[in-house]
């Protein structure tokens, strides 16, 4: 049953997809107006640029609803608003105007709220890098309230928008101080009150134990196990191998093997505390020697290391064990580590909370927008 005085209407009904144009790479240039691409959707400055004389419909200015038909499920694929500088639509991409009685906020939350469905119908060459035709967006179902209230979904669902970019830039701020601070701490160009002397520097191999994972294939049980709520840890941080290997104390983990590393390049390394998980044979496991350091003065330096150019290969790129040993590390005494250990450990508490927050936001403004856009619940409109 429709709210009353509500619509239900084809995606047609209510808006024009206009596609872009494919630009060729003898049209590239170093200047004039950037070629909006789908990667630049997704916030990359990385611009190729055209220095003809644009077609009308080609121009896309701020404040624009596109449409991108082609890209990733949940990361290219969809609407956006484009907040860049004025440029010109390549392919792929759909620039999306607003039929009469239809405010353009709300319309680009009624599409973002179908996309899920319009994905559904997605084909392509992987299972994430899809593509769809106009018709498949066109065709699609909405349920459509007077103006009046468009607007006023519009804005009330704008303020959960706002308190989410604030929450982005405060997270976006802390992280980057804790990066400042790492560049500080870890390498002595600050040091705490209380504490002198030079540091020394030490191989992982001689501060570290490297325990082996094997392959050990399980039976049904331990399987039926790992399905439980043991944690699983790996290369890329998904259960897909049957491998494993349990351990009971703080360790720290970096990812050995190629696919996986290339494609989580800039955070191969993680910090685990559960007191019993599964661990596979594409991960090393440091434990630290109790005597010379601790396991989380370890974990933040091979953090703030730039562990790539210790990487071997190209697109299967790897991390051999005896070259991750071979890393060395500054070496403080071990309470001088303790108490770093303790200030990076407070930024990372910040860290964690504004994620925290930040994934809140997002989820309530989710449910609301699920019940709003379907007249579940109702505004009221002054």
């Amino acid at each position: 049953m429709l709210p009353e005085g509500w619509e239900r209407k084809t995606v047609a009904d209510i808006c024009i997809l206009q596609n872009g144009n494919g630009f060729k790479p003898h049209q590239w240039d170093t200047k004039g107006l950037p070629i909006i691409r789908i990667q630049n959707l997704n916030g990359s400055s990385n611009f190729n640029y055209f220095s003809g004389n644009p077609l009308e419909k080609w121009l896309v200015n701020p404040g624009q609803i596109l449409f991108a038909w082609a890209g990733s499920k949940g990361v290219s694929f969809g609407p956006f608003i484009w907040n860049g500088p004025q440029g010109v639509l390549n392919q792929h991409i759909f620039k999306v105007f607003s039929k009469d009685k239809i405010d353009n906020n709300w319309l680009y939350l009624i599409l973002r709220s179908i996309t899920d469905k319009i994905e559904g119908q997605a084909h392509g060459f992987k299972a994430t890098l899809v593509h769809v035709k106009k018709q498949d967006i066109d065709n699609q179902i909405v349920n459509i309230p007077p103006l009046p209230e468009q607007k006023k979904i519009a804005a009330i669902l704008s303020t959960w928008d706002r308190a989410i970019e604030g929450t982005e830039k405060l997270l976006a701020n802390s992280q980057q101080q804790k990066k400042a601070l790492m560049q500080q701490l870890l390498t002595g160009k600050k040091r705490l009150p209380g504490f002198t002397g030079e540091w020394k520097h030490t191989s992982l191999k001689s501060c570290c134990a490297c325990l082996d994972n094997k392959r050990v294939p399980l039976n049904s049980d331990e399987r039926q196990e790992m399905s439980g709520d043991i944690p699983y840890w790996g290369a890329n941080g998904v259960v897909d191998h049957i491998n494993k290997y349990i351990f009971n104390e703080t360790i720290v983990l970096i990812a050995e093997d190629g696919g996986y590393f290339s494609e989580y390049r800039d955070r191969p390394i993680a910090q685990i505390s559960y007191g019993k998980s599964w661990v596979n044979n594409h991960a090393h496991i440091l434990t630290a020697k109790s005597e010379i350091c601790i396991d989380e003065w370890v974990y933040y330096c091979l953090v703030h290391k730039d562990i790539t150019a210790f990487v071997n290969g190209g697109t299967r790129a790897k991390l051999n064990k005896e070259h991750m040993l071979q890393i060395k590390i500054p070496l403080p005494d071990i309470k001088e580590q303790r108490e770093l250990v303790s200030v990076l450990s407070t930024a990372d508490e910040e860290i964690t909370a504004l994620e925290s927050d930040l994934l809140r936001l997002r989820q309530e403004k989710k449910a609301l927008m699920q019940q709003l856009l379907t007249g579940k619940r109702r505004v009221t409109v002054d």
